[in-house]
């Protein structure tokens, strides 16, 4: 019983879609920033030039104001303008480091949309419970991996830093050109290197994120049995629920009794009835059919109609094993049942 109570199996397809419904889903902060750090910097590169002629276009803009009296009417138009020349430069980066942000989330879960995590839950203001989360393992977990992280930052900027301060006694007697290439040319290496570490560092924390996400997940074999239970219906549900159909349907059958022509027997173990419109230019079909205590109810009901009653073996056997209800009958018994409905309509004349 204790196993059963183990969460030691992975969660269903279900289990999985419930939580993504609860806002539950595996993120990794570090995975999102990477790739919204990674377009934010590619965006800057390649706007870098645009954006320095933006730059040298306010300049030139403000230089025409110099020994100009400025009145509040004219700072409102300088300040207006300044506004509208910054959004110019930082919309065209602002909106590729947006949808990174978006693609980035869609990418480690799909698309969700919850409003479940903003229905406000009192339970998190209890000091208590904030006391326990705070000192539990997940926040030291968290505490240890943002430690490493910025430890490794750190190290790898501080050691590329002690490299670059090495070259500025050569380069500090270098033309102011060849000095900003080289300032360029430093720039664009570190961050490379930054992007790289940060990559690893991502793939490390969205693998250690997915990996405690679906444990937390896990459920045992005693929740599993019941969310069958729950897909599935349950079993003692679902044989009522076949009972429930069978016995409509034995009543509907039965109903149909009176309508046939002849009931042909075994004459205790099957019972087969037979109807036939020779105005309809068809073959006979069987109204109903049974066996045993089924096969007697129909001989009753044939009995309390005036329905005639045939004994014929083989032809009550082969009937109620290849026809079923509300089908004609086959072409190899339209004789011996053309047969026995000449008996039938002869007996009635007789009558």
């Amino acid at each position: 019983m204790a196993d059963d109570q183990e969460k030691t199996e992975e969660p269903t397809q279900k289990k999985i879609e419930d939580a993504k419904k609860e806002g539950n889903v595996p993120k990794s902060m570090d995975t999102s920033g990477f790739i919204t750090l990674l377009v934010a910097v590619i965006t800057f590169i390649a706007l870098t030039g645009w954006i320095f002629d933006r730059l040298k276009a306010i300049y030139r803009y403000y230089i025409h104001f110099v020994g100009v009296e400025l009145s509040p009417a004219l700072m409102m138009e300088i300040a207006i303008h300044t506004v509208i020349q910054v959004l110019i430069m930082v919309l065209p980066l602002a909106l590729p480091v947006a949808i990174a942000g978006m693609v980035a989330a869609w990418a480690q879960f799909g698309f969700i949309f919850t409003t479940k995590p903003l229905v406000p839950d009192f339970t998190k203001i209890d000091p208590l419970k904030g006391a326990k989360n705070l000192f539990s393992l997940k926040k030291l977990v968290e505490s240890v991996k943002i430690t490493i992280k910025v430890a490794a930052v750190f190290g790898v900027a501080f050691t590329v830093f002690l490299g670059f301060i090495k070259e500025l006694t050569s380069v500090s007697h270098a033309p102011l050109p060849q000095q900003v290439a080289w300032l360029a040319d430093r720039a664009m290496m570190l961050a490379t290197l930054m992007l790289v570490l940060l990559l690893v560092l991502a793939l490390v924390d969205l693998m250690f994120v997915r990996y405690n996400y679906f444990k937390g997940l896990r459920m045992s074999k005693q929740e599993i049995k019941d969310e069958m239970k729950q897909l599935d219906g349950n079993p003692e549900i679902k044989a009522k629920i076949r009972q429930i159909q069978m016995e409509m349907a034995r009543k509907r059958m039965l109903a149909e009794v009176p309508n046939a022509d002849v009931v042909i027997t075994n004459p205790t173990h099957f019972a087969v009835a037979l109807q036939y419109k020779e105005q309809e230019g068809r073959a006979p079909k069987v109204v109903a059919k049974g066996a045993d205590l089924i096969a007697l109810k129909i001989r009753e009901i044939a009995r309390e109609n005036g329905v005639q009653i045939v004994e014929n073996p083989p032809l009550a056997r082969e009937l109620y094993k290849h026809v079923e209800i509300d089908q004609e009958i086959p072409e190899q018994f339209y004789q011996a049942v053309a047969e026995v409905l000449a008996f039938v309509y002869k007996s009635k004349r007789a009558i």
